[in-house]
């Protein structure tokens, strides 16, 4: 396969998590026999600084004709005063909106060696396997917005067909997973919450074997942390989804770990690590890229159709967590770079022919 990938690194550690992840990307193209073009553009803070804009036309134009687009992470003190005009997270939202990238999937999986790194008990972390599904273009970080002396106010706002068709996504993954989807809202106040749940409701009745509850959000947050092996899907709008999956990622004991896949109708995505641009430690070699290469493989599952070698990634960082190196915030010493060769080489450890045959009885 071929296929035009393009990278945006961004601001702080995320030039750093992204090197690592397109190597392996193209570890994985080079034993796969496949060929991955890159080509890397600016966005967010450095974007501002070299352009004045966080989301450039040449970055916007190049997403458009990608087949894929990765992304690092945006942000940092530099651009952090809230008075400012123009700021990198602007160039974030402004690339979800022009891909039309609605639906942002974070799955959460707490790997047994470092169970010990949650807030949580041992016991509440067995079995957790969490697909968070938030709706990605719509509610007050999208709504109209004013600001005098002494008020302010931040429109949310949604459509049924918004609705719905993030809806539709979380309900089809929900088949293919544990069948039980929760939906999350806040209907006894808000009415784009009561609009929500009523859509929510009339689409279930399309998915007849899957089971679907509703949960009030400040519930919901509850939840997550006394029973979240309970939960399979959970869809949500985009900012109760934006606070929940903050919430549920310290259960897996560091950000770092995690990856996140935005999809809209097409096949082409935007993916990237769920932390932010960590300017404490940028520049230091240190960060831990296997969120980003965890993303590189729900890139390669969603964009390109590849789910063996999605998968194999995904074993190799298994591997790698179970046997090390690990970095900094899992408790180890390791260096970004030191973590990107570990996967490289599990790559070969993992990818077994029984492995491999295995994996493509199942697709």
């Amino acid at each position: 396969m071929k296929a035009r990938i393009v990278t945006l690194p961004g601001d702080g550690v995320g030039p750093e998590v992204l090197d690592a992840a397109v190597a392996v990307l193209e570890a994985v193209a080079e034993r796969s026999g496949h060929s991955f073009e890159f080509e890397s553009h600016l966005i967010g803070g450095c974007a501002i600084d070299a352009t004045g804009e966080p989301l450039p036309a040449a970055t916007l134009e190049a997403c458009k004709k990608a087949d894929a687009v990765l992304l690092g992470a945006v942000g940092g003190p530099k651009w952090s005063d809230p008075q400012a005009k123009v700021r990198p997270e602007q160039g974030l939202l402004a690339i979800r909106a022009a891909l039309g990238v609605y639906a942002n999937l974070r799955p959460l999986q707490v790997h047994p060696a470092l169970a010990s790194l949650s807030p949580l008990k041992n016991e509440k972390l067995k079995h957790v396997d969490v697909l968070f599904v938030r709706e990605l273009t719509g509610g007050a970080y999208f709504g109209a917005k004013t600001r005098t002396t002494d008020t302010a106010t931040d429109e949310c706002k949604y459509t049924v067909a918004e609705v719905e068709r993030v809806t539709r996504r979380a309900f089809a993954l929900a088949r293919e997973r544990r069948q039980h989807v929760t939906s999350v809202d806040k209907a006894n106040v808000l009415e784009t919450s009561r609009l929500w749940r009523s859509t929510v409701t009339r689409i279930a009745t399309e998915y007849p074997d899957v089971k679907l509850e509703h949960q009030l959000v400040d519930s919901m947050a509850m939840l997550l942390l006394t029973q979240p092996a309970r939960y399979d899907v959970i869809v949500t709008e985009n900012l109760f989804g934006d606070i929940l999956t903050d919430e549920a990622a310290a259960l897996a004991g560091s950000l770092g770990l995690l990856p996140s896949a935005s999809l809209g109708e097409g096949t082409v995505g935007l993916y990237e690590p769920i932390h932010g641009s960590a300017p404490d430690i940028a520049g230091q070699g240190v960060a831990n890229p296997l969120g980003a290469i965890l993303s590189a493989a729900m890139l390669l599952r969603h964009s390109l159709d590849l789910d063996v070698e999605a998968t194999t990634i995904e074993a190799a960082v298994s591997h790698v967590l179970s046997n090390g190196p690990h970095s900094r915030d899992i408790g180890g010493k390791a260096g970004t770079a030191a973590i990107r060769d570990a996967v490289i080489a599990a790559l070969d450890d993992v990818a077994t022919p029984a492995f491999l045959s295995g994996l493509r009885a199942c697709g």
